[in-house]
């Protein structure tokens, strides 16, 4: 840090103090009372003032309604090959193209090395990026052309746990610790590298949100997705997005890595919707029956506020990097397709992750260094038909917001949604073996449109699905 003193700059190297934290001015104590010569050798305090993080830039003023969003995940290390901020900056005008409109950035911070194995989810300093992804301002420069794309951007936050050498260690208090003082790891989670913190401690709450403040004031971001949610309290989450939502002119998304829908009380509005993709995933693996799939929908959906969502996917980091892509856990490109229509159409907020949309069949580590990259070549047909569907989706209110009628089989997946004059049905077969399926009466032998082709269609009473087939039909 830096004192004037008599014109000159001192420059002290406090360990306490984050490089990051800029100091605005520190002045002399000055003595206002009389004196004593016994005072006079009282050596003079400085007074410090820190400078509080300033709006950058502007506030973004196109952040989608949560219905309306098209969520891309972006693991830093694979997208490109630079393998950094400016990396995923090059490739925006794609991500626009595809039809994304918020953009998540896995973790960008700091990765912890004392008891180390290199995941970014142990955050070394919540205000540093990691050099390997460049700096604040790449960082800024990257939200700004997000933003000139009508695409907000959301980081990736880790608030219950840091890395064993992150700088808030000097505050024992703030971390949690055994009968004999020991500051340890989360409790029964195996996740030695990082330790847990102690929500307790009013100080470790507030510096938590003053780091979430930072970036979206200095980096002008859109908000979070949050880490392992459900390990923090409920009433952390409610203080730190009540102080987010203070800010002016903001609108804030919140996504909790948490199937708990109490947190949509505490004011997130995302939640993920893990018996969902379990549900889906059984049908393709153990032939389990798509009733299990709409009974997952209802449930989630079951008692939740308006405007809140429950996130779906077919990939994200976990699955791709511990499970498989997603070619492989659906039975192929045209079985991923398939469940991806259901993510998306049915009812909830698609996710993307990267690769998913040109069926790159390689799975993608996410530790420090990890090297594998995306061909972006190998499935241009794939990635047509993705935009097809996003396409679709964005421009229909049914499908987005609309109610929900379904009328599936157990191999079947199939519903309509409706809004106003707007009338959707969605057929999907999610069996990797031909299907007729028998529409409901009052559909036979009607005229549609197919939504990804514009053809005029006549149903009959029987449609014929090929395996892992859908048909997108709309009035």
């Amino acid at each position: 840090m830096k004192i004037w003193s008599g014109g000159a700059v001192i420059n002290f190297g406090w360990s306490f103090m984050r490089k990051s934290i800029n100091l605005l001015l520190i002045v002399p104590f000055v003595l206002t009372a009389s004196c004593s010569k016994g005072d006079d050798a009282i050596p003079k305090k400085p007074v410090v003032v820190v400078e509080e993080p300033r709006q950058y830039d502007v506030p973004f003023s196109n952040v989608p309604a949560t219905a309306e969003i098209v969520m891309y995940e972006v693991n830093l290390w694979a997208f490109s090959e630079q393998g950094n901020l400016d990396g995923v900056k090059a490739k925006l005008d794609y991500l626009q193209d595809l039809g994304v409109n918020v953009v998540w950035l896995m973790p960008i911070y700091e990765i912890g090395e004392l008891n180390g194995i290199g995941s970014p989810y142990a955050v070394k300093n919540y205000k540093k990026i990691n050099p390997a992804f460049g700096t604040l301002e790449n960082l800024r420069s990257l939200v700004k052309e997000a933003h000139a794309r009508d695409m907000a951007v959301i980081l990736d936050w880790v608030a219950n746990h840091t890395a064993w050498d992150n700088p808030w260690m000097q505050n024992k208090n703030w971390y949690t610790q055994d009968v004999s003082g020991n500051i340890i790891s989360p409790a029964g989670m195996g996740w030695n590298d990082v330790a847990d913190l102690n929500f307790g401690s009013s100080a470790m709450r507030k510096e938590m949100i003053k780091a979430m403040k930072y970036w979206v004031l200095e980096a002008n971001v859109d908000g979070f997705r949050c880490d392992y949610a459900e390990g923090v309290p409920n009433e952390f989450w409610k203080q730190a997005i009540d102080t987010l939502r203070n800010i002016p002119d903001r609108n804030i998304i919140m996504f909790a890595e948490a199937a708990n829908k109490n947190l949509l009380e505490s004011g997130f509005d995302l939640v993920f919707g893990w018996n969902f993709y379990s549900k889906l995933h059984d049908v393709y693996e153990n032939n389990a029956s798509v009733n299990n799939v709409v009974t997952a929908h209802n449930t989630d959906y079951n008692g939740i506020a308006s405007g809140k969502h429950i996130l779906r996917w077919i990939s994200n980091h976990d699955d791709n990097a511990w499970d498989n892509t997603p070619a492989n856990i659906f039975n192929g490109q045209q079985g991923a397709l398939a469940a991806f229509v259901v993510t998306a159409y049915m009812g909830g907020v698609p996710l993307i992750y990267n690769g998913q949309e040109v069926g790159f069949n390689t799975m993608l580590p996410f530790f420090q260094n990890s090297s594998t990259k995306i061909n972006w070549d190998v499935n241009p047909d794939i990635l047509v038909e993705y935009k097809k569907l996003i396409a679709f989706r964005k421009s229909s209110v049914a499908i987005m917001n609309g109610t929900l009628e379904t009328f599936h089989t157990s191999d079947v997946m199939a519903f309509k949604r409706e809004s106003g004059d707007e009338e959707v049905v969605v057929l999907v077969n999610l069996r990797n073996n031909s299907k007729d399926f028998t529409l409901p009466g009052s559909m036979a032998n009607t005229q549609w449109i197919n939504a990804l082709t514009n053809e005029a269609i006549i149903v009959n009473e029987t449609v014929a699905l090929q395996a892992y087939e859908y048909l997108i039909l709309k009035k």
